[in-house]
Order: structure tokens, then C-alpha cells, then sequence
């Protein structure tokens, strides 16, 4: 193994529309997991913006990508080098915000604000507790409220 990894094959430097590679790993498929500033490629073409990624779980035979929406991408690494370490970063480095707010006493919701790379917009989640519907008028209306209040209080 060489101490900074493999170069990446041109190919897959052209499929990343020039967006700067951080890190990258070579799957158990053959193709590449490449980490930019602005996304996580995955083979196949799919390209996922950190603002998008909830979580990374990482297991022996490698990772599975958790979106905000609930979607899953799994993606065998045998060898990841320093790619959990730059997903972690990338993930991290996207939240501008996380904010708990208790709606009633069926639960809460947790307002989490994130940085678009290359942006100067911020994108809102929001993570209900199971206990509530979010379909529910009154529950939408808590939540426009505690984002007012979140957003006033954060200058966001």
C-alpha cells in the first residue's frame, strides 16, 4: 500500500466535472468512492452533495451512505484509506445548525441547517420524532414557528 494511495485513472478525474478530489478508495467492483468538496461519488455515476447525507455507517467490508430522506447507498471498500475520515469532515463541515425543539408532549423535532458547497443558501431538515405526523396542520405550524424562532435566535 503506498502511504498516499493510488492516483485516480483520468477517466474518473473526467467524471467528476472539475470538482477537487480529497480522498478516494477503490471498490470491491472496481469502480471508485471519490470524496470532493462539494459531493460523495459513488459508481455508477451518482453523485450525493454532503447537504444530503445524514450519516456514514461503516462496517469490515465497508460503508453504507444514510441520505436525509431515509435512502441507502451501499458501497464495498476493502481498503477505504482516509475516506471515513473525509466523509466524517464533509458531513460535519455541512451542518451549520442542530437544533432540538420539543413541539408538544408527543415529541419534537430536531431543525438541522447545512451549508451547500459553493453556495450561500442553507438548506433546512427536518427530523421529526416518530411519535408526531408531519402531515399534521398543527405540527407544521409548531415547526414553521420554531424555525422562526431557531433562525432569529442563530442569525441563519
Amino acid at each position: 500500500m503506498r502511504l498516499f494511495g493510488s492516483r485516480l485513472p483520468a477517466d474518473v478525474r473526467t467524471a467528476l466535472h472539475g470538482e477537487r478530489p480529497l480522498s478516494h478508495a477503490l471498490t470491491a467492483g472496481g469502480g471508485y468512492a471519490v470524496a470532493t468538496l462539494e459531493a460523495l461519488h459513488l459508481p455508477g455515476g451518482l453523485r450525493v452533495p454532503w447537504y444530503e447525507v445524514d450519516r456514514a455507517v461503516w462496517d469490515q467490508e465497508g460503508v453504507t451512505v444514510v441520505m436525509t430522506g431515509g435512502r441507502q447507498h451501499r458501497v464495498d471498500l476493502p481498503e477505504p484509506g482516509l475516506l471515513p475520515e473525509t466523509i466524517r469532515e464533509r458531513v460535519t463541515n455541512s451542518i451549520l445548525a442542530s437544533r432540538y425543539v420539543r413541539l408538544s408532549e408527543r415529541g419534537g423535532v430536531r431543525l438541522v441547517a447545512r451549508r451547500i458547497a459553493g453556495r450561500d443558501t442553507v438548506e433546512w431538515e427536518f427530523v421529526y420524532d416518530p411519535e408526531l405526523d408531519p402531515t399534521d396542520p398543527g405540527v407544521r405550524a409548531a415547526v414553521e414557528q420554531a424555525l422562526e424562532e431557531v433562525r432569529r435566535a442563530l442569525g441563519v
